[in-house]
């Protein structure tokens, strides 16, 4: 029979989970869902089974890193693995109220780390190794997404030729005795090929969440013995998917809306970079901030485009960190690249996860 303790770090588990699921949908189905590719429902199944098959493959070295390897000794009781779990949770409830763009696998990290500073019993070499990829991946990200921008995003645009199209991408025609189906009556061939192509990148950043973050919610009680790695992937899987089909239609909407005029284009070389760096990590056990390198590359494309021959107009120039809306072609293009937006919405990312540490600090310095 499950204590009640148990019963409650249990809870804070699944409260993690839920939060993942629903800011994470959002980022990885946006497009998909802003296209008419997919309805919201569908993002949320997709969300929901790609993250598990993430976190069921690659994830578990991530939960290891964090439930083993990160704290020296066995730290993680069931009273401080419920506590960390409430300093994860806590922090990413704050910042999704204030809107703050906050990474979960910096911030886990952040609450393990702080319990670990506080006895005495951190992992340094862990530390530096997972804080040392911190700084390379959003550099890579930023690198790569750049030389796309500068060099290959015309190209790619018109390869795909991912406009929009009114109403949905595809239609079932009933006329028949079997149900046949097919392109909608505006929908070009190529268009649908790119519709497709974002979907199934949706697929790939659900991916690449779930091996990221579901360690997230269940390394502390992984850690503790209190979870078998099977049970504790099951258990997050199932609070990310619920996020995903409920709060996550709320980001669905406003990733929907905010992506209505953004090139689908842009939002493919962004997926598939951030997404690529993210499973990479989580492959080799290091807890990846996918929203970190997401904005990284997402600024690394303007840059990428802004930094063309002087007084060539370079497309849609607000895409970089906020806004992301279709300015018109009276747009500078040092638009496309701003510098001190950038410094902001680095500085929100990494506050949450400070404050996570040092909170986690606090509490176990005097428990």
């Amino acid at each position: 029979m499950l204590s009640a303790l148990l019963l409650v770090g249990l809870g804070v588990a699944v409260f993690v989970g839920f939060n993942v699921g629903g800011s994470n949908t959002g980022v990885a189905f946006g497009p998909a869902v802003g296209s008419g590719a997919i309805s919201k429902l569908g993002a949320g199944v997709l969300m929901t089974g790609f993250a598990f098959l993430g976190g069921w493959t690659v994830g578990r070295r991530v939960v290891t890193t964090l439930g083993s390897n990160l704290v020296e000794g066995d730290p993680f009781t069931l009273p401080v693995s419920i506590g960390v779990l409430f300093f994860i949770g806590g922090a990413l409830f704050v910042s999704n109220v204030f809107g703050v763009p906050a990474s979960t696998s910096m911030t886990a990290v952040g609450a393990i780390a702080g319990l670990g500073l506080a006895r005495n019993a951190l992992a340094t070499d862990v530390v530096l190794e997972i804080v040392s990829w911190w700084i390379v991946a959003p550099l890579i990200a930023f690198w790569l997404s750049g030389v796309v921008g500068r060099y290959g995003y015309d190209a790619i645009e018109e390869r795909l030729a991912l406009g929009g199209t009114d109403g949905s991408v595809f239609a079932v025609d009933t006329a028949g005795t079997v149900p046949r189906p097919g392109l909608a009556d505006e929908t070009t061939p190529r268009e649908a090929t790119g519709v497709v192509l974002v979907v199934g990148i949706g697929c790939f950043m659900a991916f690449s969440a779930g091996a990221s973050n579901v360690a997230n919610a269940i390394a502390p009680l992984v850690g503790s013995g209190q979870l078998s790695m099977n049970a504790g992937i099951l258990l997050a899987g199932g609070a990310i998917g619920l996020g995903a089909v409920t709060i996550a239609r709320r980001t669905l909407d406003t990733m929907g809306e905010g992506l209505t005029d953004l090139p689908l284009a842009a939002a493919l070389v962004v997926a598939v970079v951030s997404a690529t760096l993210v499973t990479a990590l989580s492959a080799i056990g290091i807890p990846a901030s996918f929203v970190v390198i997401a904005t990284m590359s997402t600024v690394g494309l303007g840059w990428g485009r802004a930094t063309r021959a002087e007084g060539e107009l370079v497309v849609e120039a607000d895409d970089v960190v906020e806004g992301m809306t279709d300015p018109g072609p009276d747009v500078a293009v040092g638009d496309l690249y701003r510098p001190w937006a950038t410094l902001r919405v680095v500085t929100l990312q990494n506050a949450v996860p400070a404050v996570a540490t040092i909170g986690a600090y606090l509490l176990f310095s005097v428990w």
